[in-house]
């Protein structure tokens, strides 16, 4: 089998001028820097950038790495930068395109959460965030429609969302059970009845022979390049975890963010928003790293920084690094558990694109992935929805309690706390992202000056 080239290829779907990784860098950066509007955004700003205006990457190679990185955990935008940075200039180029699209989000997040520590008291701080919250509960609730119109396209899908939601809201089932147990019964019933699972179609293109011929070499791997890959990522994904646990002990708070974000890194299937309710609820209830509000003021900075939303977690680090600083100056711990929280989420991103990139030619076309990925992403609506209800009740009501009854546990709020003008803020935030269809920037900008205005006046 021959050695991975040492040479740029020019595979099928790629452009006859291939950049220089100079040029590729100051496109990345360009990228980086307008990756705003969550993932759809930030998918819409890649596809106009490299496919319509450098013409660096053909229709269907960029629909099937898209859907490539649709089937994996983690951030799909930021995967698909690496996946591309990889076939325009291999390992580094994948590297550099990666860590460009999280850069910006992630110096900005980190900005913002000293902002937020240090200066909270001040009014116009306070307002900010106070309409980054109901904001936040609308975009979320837009988030339902637009992936539910795509996902919940028959009976078959509605009920899963619905049980989805049943199981996650009344019994607490915890989110990488529902993906995993979503994903087997897809797959299942992709072979049993593939026209009630196979809603979300994985793009195949040519396998012409002419193809296959000018591609082998390019992504056809050795099984010594395999291992070689899987070693090197896993070491560098895991070595911090490694050393907290061996220097800190399981109890530290370092430990606990590094195996609790390694752990998610892997379960966060369908997108950040069906992840966020695993994360708030484990963060909040059982590490006590931040509180409810203090989640929701996270997302805020996430939606309204460049980068991943995921990226939400850098701050849910930070939070619990300077609420547990040790001996550690608090600025100190939150600025490291921001650092580590980072790695582990983003890390793992890289093993998988350098590790199945190579293989990719296996997953066209295939039927049962087609059906399992159908089912987690209608599963993740009836997960989504849990979570803007959760939102919705922190962010409105100022008391919530939690009632119990047999295996039965859910929150539920004190109508007499309800906040009047949290309540206004959320309704105009879902008037103009349904009703006048403005844009995500334009929807926060709104939400935050009437924050300001209604902190301002008392």
């Amino acid at each position: 089998m021959p050695a991975e080239p040492t040479h740029l290829e020019q595979p099928d779907g790629m452009s006859p001028h291939m950049p220089t990784f100079g040029e590729a860098f100051l496109v990345w950066c360009r990228v980086a820097l307008l990756s705003f509007g969550g993932p759809a955004g930030q998918i819409a700003v890649m596809h106009r950038i490299l496919v319509e205006e450098k013409k660096w990457v053909s229709e269907s190679r960029f629909l099937h790495a898209l859907n490539y990185c649709m089937l994996l955990p983690g951030p799909e935008a930021q995967q698909l930068a690496t996946y591309v940075g990889w076939l325009l200039h291999r390992t580094l180029g994948g590297l550099t395109a990666g860590l460009l699209f999280v850069l910006p989000g992630f110096l900005s997040i980190l900005a913002l959460s000293l902002i937020y520590v240090t200066y909270l008291e001040v009014a116009i701080v306070q307002g900010i965030f106070f309409g980054l919250k109901p904001a936040v509960v609308a975009i979320v609730v837009e988030a339902i429609f637009r992936i539910g119109k795509r996902a919940l396209k028959n009976n078959t899908m509605r009920l899963i969302a619905v049980l989805a939601f049943l199981t996650i809201f009344l019994l607490q089932v915890p989110f990488p059970v529902l993906v995993l147990v979503a994903g087997c019964v897809g797959f299942v019933g992709g072979k049993i009845a593939p026209e009630r699972f196979v809603v979300i179609q994985v793009h195949a293109t040519s396998t012409s022979a002419e193809e296959k011929d000018a591609d082998v070499d390019y992504r056809r791997p050795t099984m010594l390049r395999t291992l070689r890959v899987a070693m090197t990522w896993l070491f560098i994904w895991l070595v911090p975890v490694g050393i907290c646990y061996q220097m800190l002990g399981p109890t530290h708070v370092f430990t606990k963010e590094a195996l609790f974000f390694s752990k998610a890194a892997v379960v966060t299937f369908g997108g950040a928003y069906a992840v966020l309710a695993y994360i708030a609820e484990k963060c909040v209830n059982t590490y006590h790293w931040l509180e409810p509000a203090q989640m929701l003021d996270g997302l805020g900075m996430a939606e309204t920084t460049p980068g991943p939303l995921i990226q939400v977690v850098q701050f849910v680090g930070f939070m619990g690094g300077y609420n547990n600083p040790g001996e550690l100056h608090p600025l100190w711990a939150g600025f490291v558990g921001a650092m580590l929280t980072t790695w582990v989420t983003f890390a793992p991103c890289f093993l998988w694109i350098f590790l199945g990139a190579p293989y990719i030619e296996h997953l066209r076309g295939k039927q049962a992935l087609s059906a399992a990925l159908s089912a987690i992403t209608a599963a993740v609506v009836g997960v989504i929805l849990n979570l803007s209800i959760w939102f919705a009740l922190h962010v409105m009501f100022r008391e919530v309690s939690e009632y119990s009854w047999g295996y039965l546990q859910f929150e539920v709020p004190r109508w007499n706390s309800l906040d009047p003008k949290s309540l206004a803020i959320t309704i105009i935030a879902l008037l103009l992202l349904f009703c006048l269809r403005v844009g995500l920037i334009y929807t926060l900008c709104v939400s935050v000056v009437l924050g300001i205005l209604l902190v301002w006046v008392g």
